[in-house]
């Protein structure tokens, strides 16, 4: 029992932490999100794995201000956009209005808290999100969007995927990134430092590898687990719930 409110505990903190942060900076990533070159590439990757399509209902958990959901939206009846700080949540609801778009609608909630009709949604998608949270709650939210999804649904997940160095990949990775930050002077050198401990001490970023995201996928009893590296750091893991099709076709694109 102590060791569940020690455990509930920290999650809360880390749930706090990600709000405050994110509330903080949402502004800032609204403007500057649509302008990286690989953000923007994982979210064409997610949209292709995910095939969107007329008469979906579809969930975005940790949506930002939009720049998945809002690509979504005109291609599905209905996207529900979760995010943990409320402002961004705001500009998800002022950018769905700018853009004319009726069938968005958002709920500022920490994913962990989040409940969803079992067997009620087409389509779950995510991007560059669940490395923020701890390993266990990376897992539980995989399993809980296999829970909501109908027969024959998708996750589909876009984020950093990569380890601490255990395989040529995940070093390749972290290899390249360090090199970059390099080049860059002291800001880069800054940078490094920065996001070293981050990283090291896992503390606002938890990135894992693909394989361990394959694995949470088969476990929470998804099948057609597949897995695409994307840009440098990112990739894409999808998987379908088990049972008969949806009214939806769905076929994977050419070369995945």
């Amino acid at each position: 029992m102590a060791r569940q409110r020690a455990a509930a505990g920290t999650q809360e903190a880390n749930i706090s932490r990600q709000r405050n942060f994110w509330n903080a900076r949402a502004q800032s990533w609204d403007h500057g999100a649509g302008n990286n070159p690989g953000l923007v590439k994982v979210v064409e990757r997610v949209i292709a794995e995910a095939q969107p399509s007329a008469g979906m209902t579809v969930i975005d958990i940790g949506c930002g201000s939009g720049q998945l959901t809002l690509r979504v939206a005109p291609l599905v009846e209905r996207i529900v956009g979760v995010d943990i700080s409320k402002a961004m949540i705001d500009l998800l609801e002022h950018n769905a209005a700018e853009a004319g778009l009726t069938n968005v609608e958002g709920i500022a909630m920490a994913l962990e808290h989040l409940e969803i009709e079992a067997a009620s949604v087409d389509l779950v998608i995510s991007n560059y999100v669940l490395h923020h949270l701890r390993d266990r709650d990376k897992a539980a939210a995989v399993v809980a969007a296999a829970r909501w999804l109908k027969p024959g649904g998708r996750l589909v997940i876009g984020d950093m995927m990569f380890g601490r160095g255990a395989n040529a990949r995940d070093r390749e990775i972290i290899s390249s990134k360090v090199t970059l930050m390099l080049r860059k002077g002291p800001a880069g050198w800054w940078r490094i430092a920065k996001n070293a401990s981050r990283y090291l001490l896992r503390f606002q970023e938890r990135p894992v590898a693909i394989s361990a995201w394959v694995e949470m996928f088969r476990a929470a009893g998804l099948v057609e687990v597949v897995a695409i590296p994307v840009v440098n750091e990112a990739s894409v893991v999808r998987g379908t719930r088990t049972g008969a099709e949806s009214h939806v076709q769905r076929q994977s694109p050419a070369g995945t």
